[in-house]
């Protein structure tokens, strides 16, 4: 062996071992609580992650959650080997508290657009009293503090409920609840906003007026209202405020009540620590709060599946049930709770993926987000059998208020919308065309000019994020007038399609009728104007006004002109027609004559 060799091994054995092998050492991370990205390899990985942490993002295609952390908790997943990494911008979010605005006398402090518990309440109640043949505010139950004797005075929690009271049902029901997490500032607004509009359209707009006179809408725009107090301060504030369950560090203790439904309580994604974030309280449906909201589900809509996880509720199954939540820009249905399928996947995912058509968000069964036991949408499905779903407002629990009202509310108000037209046939009405830029000309009927109808039928908008819709071609349009196909006793019309062949996924329809011999009081009437696909789904119904005159006649000469010589008797025979509804008199007078 040569002795240079010789001399560079013997200093070898001199040199520490880490010149030759570094052992990665995990990066430092804050030593007060921040947001994390951890890195995840499997389901399994993250469905432990999902049920221990507050998990704020999940990106699966990328193997990574955010979630926020304590030192303790972030010390813990790197000694079980977990890769953390803190994410600056999101870590800013949680400590920096909102910025004051100047002269903000309403709303959340820092978030003049999201109104405060008692002011969602003040509003809605004052609609209620200025509609009282649209609306009810009604009392479904009590917060948790206002359930504890000698403590904070807690809340009311409310249902605002939206029908036109002059018309009869049964009605098909659309149940609406926000903020069951109380930091997601977005969903109580949105709700809100979304009953405004009804009313303030009320007659003015076709759609409001149908959903109104035909659909109960059910608004529970406050869920959690001790949390949401909480969250109002600029605390990330997600559970209620039950504190004698283990935990009362503040601000770990309450329980998330989007695990404390009694639909499969207990399982994964959700934790029996008390001072987790999602800690699923000492037993299914433990908080008044859920109590309430179940309840009074129960009571407006009938059970419609069987007690088996296998039992798919029937195709004509009515109601559609969301609850809003932030945030992802997510549309999310049953199951949370595991990774199979529901019984009715199919139904589920296709007015899913047409919610996704309005709002752009991205559709999905929950559990392909992570697993969660215990959620409301699990619980309306799998116990009553409604289409149940979840909206994940959004980009931030704390959203702008310039993002809330340029994007946020307006991209979710047509999903919504839709969603309560789909009420009555939620497995069988989102597989049919739409009916689009109905126009009915003049609106105003004109004695001997028939009305003309012109839409467009269109089977092809779904959402396309995460798959393909199937679409078929448009083969039959109808409308009735004054009340939609399914009331008995309603007649319907036939529209054609204006190229005069149904074969295409979108076609242009055209009607004429002459509403003048129906006998139809004087005012504004509505039409219904709904389309089928080849596979024979019917759509929902879009509508549309028209209106008769109080006063119009026709004068039509039943014979030639007549001639006579000067003082000669002519008889001269009119035909007059009372072309409106009410009963008048008219004067007939000789304005003039010519001699030949």
């Amino acid at each position: 062996m040569p002795r240079p060799l010789a001399l560079l091994l013997v200093l070898a054995l001199l040199l520490p071992a880490s010149v030759f092998a570094q052992t990665p050492q995990p990066p430092e991370l804050p030593q007060t609580p921040f947001v994390g990205r951890i890195a995840f390899h499997s389901r399994t990985q993250l469905a432990a992650l999902s049920a221990e942490l507050d998990v704020w993002e999940v990106h699966p295609q990328e193997g990574y959650l955010l979630a926020a952390l304590t030192p303790v908790q972030a010390a813990d997943l790197q000694a079980r080997g977990y890769t953390i990494q803190a994410d600056s911008a999101k870590t800013a979010l949680l400590t920096q508290p909102p910025q004051e605005i100047p002269y903000q006398v309403s709303g959340i402090p820092g978030y003049p657009c999201y109104r405060t518990v008692e002011e969602t309440y003040a509003d809605l109640s004052a609609l209620a009293a200025a509609h009282p043949t649209l609306a009810q505010w009604v009392d479904i139950g009590d917060s948790w503090e206002k359930t504890q004797p000698g403590g904070s005075p807690g809340y009311d929690i409310y249902a605002l409920v939206l029908t036109n009271q002059n018309i009869p049902g049964p009605k098909p029901k659309f149940f609406l609840m926000a903020a069951i997490h109380a930091r997601e500032l977005t969903t109580a607004e949105t709700a809100t906003r979304f009953a405004e509009y009804l009313l303030n359209n009320y007659g003015r707009d076709p759609d409001a007026t149908f959903l109104l006179d035909y659909t109960e809408i059910h608004i529970v725009p406050q869920a959690n209202p001790d949390g949401r107090k909480m969250a109002e301060t600029g605390e990330y504030w997600r559970k209620n405020t039950d504190d004698d369950d283990g935990c009362t560090t503040y601000p770990d203790y309450g329980t998330d009540l989007n695990r404390n439904s009694s639909f499969m309580w207990g399982g994964s994604g959700s934790s029996g620590y008390a001072c987790s974030e999602t800690y699923r309280g000492p037993s299914p449906a433990s908080e008044p709060e859920v109590q309430a909201i179940q309840n009074y589900v129960r009571g407006i809509f009938p059970d419609q599946r069987g007690s088996n996880l296998s039992d798919p509720a029937p195709a004509d199954a009515t109601g559609v049930f969301i609850t809003l939540h932030s945030y992802s820009q997510l549309v999310l249905w049953p199951w949370g709770f595991d990774y199979p399928q529901a019984p009715n996947h199919t139904q589920l995912q296709t007015l899913g993926r047409k919610f996704a058509y309005f709002n752009g968000y991205s559709p999905s069964q929950a559990s392909d987000l992570y697993p969660a036991a215990g959620t409301t949408d699990d619980w309306a499905y799998g116990e009553l059998g409604i289409a149940a779903y979840t909206f994940e407002l959004g980009n931030f629990f704390f959203e702008s208020c310039a993002a809330f009202e340029n994007t946020v509310y307006p991209d979710n108000l047509p999903a919504l919308l839709y969603a309560a037209k789909a009420s009555r046939r939620p497995y069988q009405s989102p597989a049919g065309p739409e009916v689009l830029n109905v126009t009915v000309t003049p609106t105003t009927t004109v004695p001997g000019l028939p009305l003309t109808i012109t839409a467009q039928a269109d089977d092809t908008r779904y959402g396309t994020l995460g798959g393909l819709e199937p679409a078929q071609n448009v083969a039959a349009a109808r409308f009735s007038i004054d009340a939609p196909s399914w009331v008995t006793g309603t007649l319907t019309y036939n529209l054609s399609p204006a190229d005069g062949a149904w074969d295409n996924t979108s076609e242009a329809l055209t009607a004429q009728f002459d509403p003048s011999g129906l006998g139809l009081a004087p005012g504004r009437h509505m039409l219904f104007i709904e389309a089928k696909d080849a596979l024979g789904h019917w759509g929902v119904p879009t509508a549309a006004f028209f209106w008769m005159p109080d006063y119009g006649f026709q004068v039509n000469p039943l014979e030639a002109a007549q001639y006579g010589l000067p003082g000669e008797t002519l008889t001269y025979t009119l035909h007059l027609t009372n072309s409106a509804s009410l009963s008048d008199t008219y004067t007939l007078s000789l304005s003039g004559n010519r001699w030949g």
